[in-house]
Parts: structure tokens; C-alpha cells; sequence
């Protein structure tokens, strides 16, 4: 394993407990580095911009300075660190909040410790993670607020069929590499489509996309 394998992860919570518990999870894969901690907002902050992880795990309820405030400043100030939300919440403006912000992902602090470590592995390759209760939450809610099915079927149309595809698949929550082994295709081909999607139906997240499937009953 090469220093480029290992994922550096920064874990942001003011409980010590869950600290603790966070490093003792991610201390289980040998491809993942626990390269600092911190215990609010700001000094997650200073943590975060010193040790230029690639992912930090936030908790949102914290003194000081907030999770999502210190997401907003880490953004602000250029940083490559890929937020993941872990929080015992998950209300519907909270999530979206956090997208805003610049999060990478959003995690139930519940989350079973091979999914947490899972996620993180997928947040530092570049795809956004949500836990799949808050992703059905999120899209319902986005959905309530959208443009009804006859404009979301208008923007699918403009796929391919194998667009379409991969757009439900990524709807139903799966990575790259699980669309890859149910569709059949390379990984690299699958980073295409994805990206296709994000430029022909004009969305910036997965989440957008899933909320389009969802409006024009494709899921």
C-alpha cells in the first residue's frame, strides 16, 4: 500500500466519546489515516487547513463555532478537504444546509461502522454520500419543492438510453463502481456518463439527479 492509497481523515466532534469511537472505527482499515481531531468549529478549522486532510467528519451541533459554519469557512477559504456531516439529525433543511455549504456527504451518527468507513472511502474518490434514510427524506422534500413530471421528463429526454440508466441506478443510491458491476460497464465509462447527466440536466449533485428521476416516475 502506497502513501496515495491512504485516506487522511480529520474527526470533528465535541464529545470525546464519539471521538474516540470515530478513531477507533477508521483505525480498523489500514487504508485509512486519522491525521488530527478537534472539538468545535473553529479548531476544526485550524486542524483542518494544517494537516490538508482529505476528508473531515463534522459533527453540525458543536460550541463555539458550528459544523456547517465551519464547512462554510473551509469552503470560503479553498479548501480541498471533502466534509462529510455526521450528526444524530436529520431534518430536511438541515440537509440541505449542509449541501450548500459544500458538504460531500451527510451521515447519521447511527450509521453502521463499515458503511461510515465505506462512505468515507467514496467521498474521498469524489462522489457524494448520503445515508440512504436522508436521501429518500432529501429527495421527498426537494421533490415537494420541484417542477412537477412533465418538465423532469423533458430534461431526461435529452439522454441516451444508456444515460438513462445510469441516472436511475445513480438514483437508487449506487456508487460508481456498483453501477459499473450492475450495468456492465467500465468504471471509466461510468465517471463519463455521470458527468454527461451533470451537464445535460443541469444539476450539480447526485441528489438533484435522483429528485428528477424520482419527479419524472422513472424510480
Amino acid at each position: 500500500m502506497t502513501d496515495d492509497d491512504v485516506v487522511r481523515v480529520v474527526v470533528v466532534d465535541d464529545d470525546p466519546l464519539v471521538r474516540a469511537g470515530l478513531r477507533l472505527v477508521l483505525g480498523g482499515d489500514q487504508r485509512l489515516v486519522v491525521a488530527g481531531e478537534a472539538g468545535d468549529g473553529r479548531e476544526a478549522v485550524t486542524v483542518i487547513e494544517r494537516e490538508r486532510p482529505d476528508v473531515a467528519l463534522m459533527d453540525i451541533r458543536m460550541p463555539v463555532l458550528d459544523g456547517l459554519a465551519a464547512a462554510r469557512r473551509l469552503r470560503e477559504r479553498g479548501s480541498r478537504a471533502r466534509v462529510v456531516v455526521l450528526t444524530t439529525f436529520d431534518t430536511d433543511e438541515l440537509v440541505l444546509t449542509a449541501l450548500r455549504e459544500g458538504a460531500a456527504g451527510f451521515l447519521l451518527k447511527d450509521t453502521p461502522p463499515d458503511e461510515l468507513v465505506r462512505a468515507v472511502h467514496r467521498v474521498a474518490h469524489g462522489e457524494p454520500m448520503l445515508s440512504p434514510s436522508v436521501t429518500t427524506q432529501l429527495i421527498s422534500a426537494v421533490t415537494e419543492r420541484g417542477v412537477g413530471r412533465a418538465p423532469a421528463r423533458a430534461k431526461l429526454e435529452r439522454l441516451t438510453e444508456r444515460e438513462r440508466e445510469v441516472a436511475v441506478a445513480v438514483a437508487t443510491g449506487l456508487s460508481n463502481a456498483e453501477i459499473a458491476a450492475d450495468l456492465y460497464m467500465g468504471l471509466a465509462t461510468v465517471k463519463t456518463h455521470v458527468g454527461n447527466l451533470f451537464t445535460k440536466l443541469e444539476v450539480t449533485n447526485r441528489v438533484q439527479i435522483a429528485r428528477l428521476v424520482h419527479e419524472a416516475g422513472l424510480s
